[in-house]
């Protein structure tokens, strides 16, 4: 994602642990864009189990801010930085927040998903959510696209029929014209 410096970019802020709701309300008080995506999860206490809504990535929210006025959202109670490598934030791809939203918004099961770096990439074809891509991955019997957040190293799952995807077809490695026992003693430059 390209991005010119003074640009509104989504960005990742980090939170203190159980701070995501009040930090995001905060922000949003201060005239910021914010989306703290949620999902229900059963919460179980001695006497009783409840569902409630927690964060999808916990530890952290997105804001849609100019990153060189971003600190009245650092001086927030219980944020603690701008997710980037070292001290420059990095935004988030803006596709990458809308694919969260769609989920979120499209009433589908959600949840947290560890990070997925390898796998089938997929493309959902019919449902709500025709044209989102994620990586395919199975659960007993069930299939399951997961969309990842690159910058976080976080994802979501979501759980689809099989019949409501398809292969999404990766770039075709380049074709070298020699004998293979040209390219396995390394004699081709």
């Amino acid at each position: 994602m390209t991005s010119t410096p003074n640009s509104e970019n989504w960005y990742a802020i980090q939170v203190r642990t159980r701070w995501e709701r009040s930090a995001a309300t905060i922000v949003a008080g201060k005239g910021y864009e914010v989306f703290l995506p949620t999902y229900l999860s059963k919460r179980r206490w001695s006497d009783r189990a409840k569902e409630v809504k927690s964060p999808l990535f916990p530890g952290y929210f997105f804001c849609r801010f100019d990153v060189q006025k971003r600190l009245p959202i650092l001086v927030t109670p219980g944020v603690i930085g701008v997710v980037g490598q070292g001290r420059i934030p990095v935004p988030v791809d803006e596709s990458e927040v809308l694919s969260i939203k769609s989920i979120v918004s499209s009433g589908a099961s959600v949840e947290p998903w560890p990070y997925i770096e390898v796998g089938q990439k997929v493309r959902i074809d019919d449902h709500a959510l025709r044209g989102l891509e994620g990586i395919l991955v199975g659960r007993k019997g069930n299939q399951r696209v997961v969309v990842s957040v690159s910058l976080l190293q976080r994802s979501v799952a979501l759980e689809i029929e099989r019949s409501l995807i398809s292969l999404v077809q990766p770039a075709e490695e380049p074709f070298i014209d020699a004998p293979a026992d040209a390219l396995l003693n390394g004699s081709i430059a």
